[in-house]
C-alpha cells in the first residue's frame, strides 16, 4: 500500500541508486530473476571527490553540465539531485541537492556517494555492473522501514528486504531501508518495487538511490543513512525534482 506523507526539507544534498543483490530480485539493476555476478574489489573507496562550487554567487546555469545534459533537465524542474561520478569505470561519486530560486541555483551540502562497481553507461543492460548517465525523475519512494518524513509517495513494505554480501564483502542488509526509486525504465507513479519496463527487460530496472552499505552498487546510487533520510526529507514533488547523474566527462557533454 503506497501512502504520501508531508515533511520537512531544507537544502540538502545527496549520491545517489543501488545496492547488490545475492539472488534477490528486488532493486539495484537486478535482472528479472535476480541473478547477479559478484566480483572482488580490493582495497576501500577512495574518498570522493567534491565539485568546485562557488557558495558566493548562486550560477544560473547548474555548474559542470554541458548542453546536452542541461537540455535533459525540464524548464518545470527547481530541485535536482546531481550526481558526479569520479571516473567513467569508478564506483565513487559525490551527490549534491541543487535548488533554484529567483536569484539562481544553490547548492546543498556535498555527500560521498557510490554507484554501480564498473562506472557509468550510456547504454545500459541488465548484467552491465554499471549506473546508467542521463537525466531521471524522481517520482516514487518506499522502503522497509517506515515514511522517515518524504511528501513523495512512500512504499512501506517487507518487500524491501535484502540480505547477502556485496563486492567487498560488506553486508547488504539494511540497503533498501529507504530507497527513491530513479525512474529509468519503469513507470512513474508505481512503488519502486514495480517490474514494469517500457524498454523491455534486458535494459534493466529497479534503479534507486538507497543507502549505501559501504561498498560499489549494480547500478543504484547509494548514500549514507543519515543523508538517505534528509534527502527524502528535502525533496518535494511540487519542484519537479530530476536525478542528473554519470561521470563528471559525460556530465559536461
Amino acid at each position: 500500500m503506497i501512502t504520501s506523507t508531508r515533511g520537512a526539507g531544507r537544502r540538502s544534498a545527496v549520491a545517489l541508486a543501488a545496492a547488490l543483490l545475492l539472488a534477490v530480485p528486488v532493486g539495484c539493476g537486478a535482472g528479472e530473476a535476480g541473478t547477479t555476478d559478484h566480483p572482488t574489489r580490493a582495497g576501500g573507496a577512495e574518498p570522493a571527490p567534491a565539485p568546485r562550487i562557488s557558495l558566493d554567487v548562486a550560477p544560473r546555469q547548474l555548474p559542470g553540465l554541458g548542453p546536452r545534459t542541461s537540455a535533459g533537465i525540464p524548464r518545470k524542474t527547481s530541485q535536482v539531485l546531481m550526481i558526479t561520478g569520479r571516473g567513467r569505470n569508478s564506483a565513487v561519486s559525490t551527490a549534491v541537492l541543487y535548488r533554484r530560486t529567483a536569484s539562481g541555483w544553490h547548492a546543498g551540502t556535498v555527500w560521498p556517494a557510490h554507484n554501480a562497481f564498473k562506472g557509468w553507461t550510456d547504454h545500459h543492460v541488465v548484467g552491465d555492473l554499471r549506473s546508467p548517465v542521463g537525466v531521471y525523475t524522481l517520482t516514487d519512494a518506499g522502503g522497509l522501514r517506515g515514511n522517515p518524513g518524504t511528501r513523495l509517495p512512500y512504499d512501506h513494505s517487507g518487500g524491501f528486504s535484502v540480505d547477502g554480501t556485496g563486492f567487498e564483502g560488506e553486508p547488504l542488509a539494511g540497503s533498501f531501508d529507504h530507497v527513491i526509486a530513479i525512474d529509468y525504465n519503469r513507470e512513474p507513479g508505481t512503488s519502486p518495487l514495480d517490474w514494469t519496463r517500457p524498454l523491455g527487460a534486458d535494459r534493466g530496472g529497479g534503479i534507486w538511490v538507497h543507502v549505501d552499505h559501504g561498498g560499489p552498487t549494480q547500478g543504484c546510487v547509494s548514500l549514507r543513512e543519515d543523508h538517505m533520510k534528509a534527502l527524502l526529507r528535502a525533496v518535494d514533488p511540487a519542484r519537479h525534482p530530476v536525478i542528473v547523474m554519470g561521470d563528471a566527462a559525460a556530465l559536461r557533454r
